[in-house]
């Protein structure tokens, strides 16, 4: 498939190799019709109440094996808008949808509106959080603040060592949504587009807001 051609379906992982600020390989995802392929390597589906959201925009959604594999990585340091130091270990007590994108990567801000939709459907609740985290370098932060400033009204969150993204089961894939339970653990991945304002979204979302 090529030029004006091309369509999109089930997962396509795009590699843009190329120089960057210290240089590094930039991946993203791309999802769109409902694949049920994950790339690069999904964990293993061990929860059936969670996989039962497996399905529409969400049907490549992964839960992991070991729901604390990946807790070290809530004491990793990030940036916000004002550049002061933030770990996802200060959204403890809510359930947090992460998402990791870029401005180069198009599935990202196709699906950005959508993650806003959330965060706006979800506005009553103090024990819920959407934490959108650019993986843009300094040459493009400027660009990243701006597309989420116009196109989505959530708080800007950067990661300028580019490395968050490589520490989830994606590995550095974009984008990539990961939903952490109150407790910190990693309870869904979906590495790709998705449309996280659709029903099964809210219903995932729903159902971890509901346990204990």
């Amino acid at each position: 498939m090529s030029g004006s051609g091309r369509t999109w379906a089930g997962v396509a992982t795009f590699a843009v190799i190329g120089v960057i600020g210290v240089g590094a390989a930039l991946l993203y995802v791309n999802q769109k019709g409902g694949g049920k392929e994950s790339a690069p390597a999904a964990a293993e589906a061990v929860d059936p109440q969670l996989a039962a959201f497996a399905k529409g925009s969400l049907a490549a959604l992964q839960t992991p094996a070991s729901q604390d594999a990946f807790q070290a990585v809530s004491g990793y340091v990030f940036k916000n808008a004002d550049g002061g130091d933030v770990r996802l270990a200060d959204f403890a007590g809510k359930v947090t949808v992460v998402n990791l994108w870029a401005t180069w990567c198009a599935p990202c801000k196709i699906e950005m509106p959508t993650l806003a939709a959330l965060a706006d459907h979800y506005k009553a609740r103090e024990d819920f959080a959407v934490v959108t985290v650019s993986m843009d370098v300094e040459k493009t932060a400027g660009e990243a603040r701006a597309f989420i400033a116009e196109n989505a009204p959530l708080e800007f969150y950067i990661d300028p060592k580019f490395q968050l993204a490589f520490e989830f089961p994606g590995k550095g894939a974009m984008p990539q949504t990961i939903l952490l339970d109150r407790q910190g653990r990693v309870r869904a991945v979906l590495t790709g587009e998705a449309d996280w304002a659709s029903a099964e979204a809210k219903a995932l979302v729903d159902h971890l807001l509901a346990e204990a």
